[in-house]
């Protein structure tokens, strides 16, 4: 449910940055002459800005306006395969050489790193091949008495929704937008703006012992794609009106189903097990599994830099390497790992193009149909357990084992019969990627990862 945003026709003409993409690349190349010309052997730098509001409202009052704006110049020396790296928010000549400076002299005392250095020149996307067409950027020409009102709308919709619905830890609007440039030794240029903005609310229903607290937000990279004011309030209530008279259960075995923003933290456990610190470090479960079946073969992981508007699009990773649409797994077997030109190195590997993390990815199921909505995947878990709130963070990387607080619902026969708190599931990362019998047709873009709920076959509760 869309509401378009009254104030996206005027944003494209308020960038409202302060320098430009010019200045920026005469800032990097001159803290890049300066490099060369004190005796490093290479250098890369990186100019950036960001700006933005956030504005947050509580009860129907104002609670916090704020304006945020910050810049940057990081530089990374290199002295043979020792690194150094310094960083300023002055732009003045002084201050630039300066921090040439101070990078230079960390090199000069930093142990040597074989693996260290700028990525290869044949791995550098060029400048000609960047992709140009990825509509990262539109900033939101919104006031902060316009972004007051528009988070008073929203918590006025949750408010209203029921008369149970007795307080509110607030709602919030935010409208974000930065832009740099990069450049490197190893023949690198680029760099682009891009915005995000985002509108959230969080009601509390009941009151005395029995009250519950739940929450619902939009992000989004243009604010005419964020989702009504009014629904998000509305859901926000409901999902803490659904938590009333929530109990605990006895500890039990059963099957688990992951609510879709629940499963996109799934996928991000998979990712940090596959990724190159992890990997070379040897301080992951999944230790080696490049080709082997990791996942049950009715499930894909797909990579895609490219999606327009995409959170996780860019047309090169953090140090300037060209990156592309890929498939991570493919039948339940891993198809590529998620590694930096260091990363890689250290595995005797090449770059995946993943400097700074993963790209938008894509969780999916041969065996998904689209009508495999959340009640039919309700039906699916048959009797179990249905998670709609994670505390903690309780995975050990190493071992795989896995153990979180949780709430949600008691699910018997396909339908649910109660809320439920103060539980514990636990299992092991391995098993539990294995034992992903469903995906849902109910997909959801948590940050750059889209994925629709999953169901494991088993896990441990923990109750009373």
């Amino acid at each position: 449910m869309k509401k378009p945003n009254p104030h996206l026709a005027s944003a494209q003409a308020a960038v409202g940055f302060s320098y430009s993409r010019p200045f920026f690349e005469d800032l990097v190349d001159t803290a890049l002459a300066h490099a060369k010309k004190i005796g490093a052997t290479d250098a890369g730098a990186e100019a950036s800005e960001g700006c933005g509001l956030s504005v947050s409202v509580r009860k129907g009052e104002l609670e916090n306006v704020e304006r945020n704006r910050d810049k940057s110049l990081g530089v990374t020396v290199y002295i043979g395969h020792r690194r150094g790296n310094a960083s300023t928010s002055d732009f003045s000549k002084a201050a630039i050489q300066q921090t040439v400076r101070a990078a230079y002299d960390i090199a000069r005392f930093t142990a040597e790193d074989p693996f260290a250095a700028l990525p290869s020149a044949r791995d550098v996307a060029p400048a000609s091949k960047q992709r140009t067409d990825l509509d990262l950027f539109c900033p939101w020409a919104i006031t902060s008495e316009e972004a007051a009102k528009l988070a008073l709308v929203t918590e006025a919709a949750a408010l209203q929704t029921d008369k149970r619905i007795t307080n509110s830890e607030g709602a919030s609007v935010s409208a974000q937008q930065s832009h740099f440039f990069s450049a490197h030794t190893h023949g690198f240029r680029g760099g682009y703006a891009s915005s995000r903005h985002s509108l959230s609310v969080s009601p509390i229903a009941g009151k005395g012992q029995d009250m519950q607290r739940d929450a619902w937000y939009s992000s989004m990279r243009y604010p005419g794609d964020l989702t009504a004011p009014e629904a998000i309030g509305r859901y926000a209530a409901e999902r803490a009106l659904s938590r009333l008279r929530s109990r605990k259960i006895a500890t039990t075995e059963c099957p688990v189903l992951f609510e879709s923003p629940l499963a996109a933290g799934l996928l991000g456990a998979f990712v940090q097990a596959i990724s190159g610190g992890s990997l070379y470090r040897k301080s992951t479960f999944l230790l080696d599994s490049l080709g082997k079946q990791v996942l049950p073969k009715h499930i894909d992981i797909m990579e895609d830099p490219f999606i327009k508007r995409g959170k996780g699009s860019s047309p090169f990773d953090d140090e300037g390497v060209r990156v592309k649409a890929r498939q991570v797994v493919e039948a339940g077997r891993v198809q590529g790992y998620f590694l930096s030109s260091y990363s890689a190195r250290k595995l005797g590997m090449k770059t995946t193009g993943n400097a700074g993390g993963s790209h938008n990815l894509i969780l999916s199921s041969r065996h998904t149909r689209a009508s495999d909505d959340l009640d039919a995947m309700l039906q699916k878990l048959g009797t179990g357990l249905f998670v709609t709130e994670l505390m903690g963070s309780g995975v050990n990387y190493v071992t795989g084992d896995y153990s979180r607080g949780a709430s949600g619902f008691w699910v018997e026969k396909g339908r649910i019969a109660f809320p439920v708190h103060e539980i514990t599931i636990a299992g092991n990362m391995k098993n539990m990627l294995k034992g992903m019998v469903a995906v849902g047709a109910d997909t959801y873009n948590y940050g750059a990862k889209t994925v629709g709920s999953i169901l494991i076959n088993r896990m441990k509760v923990a109750g009373s």
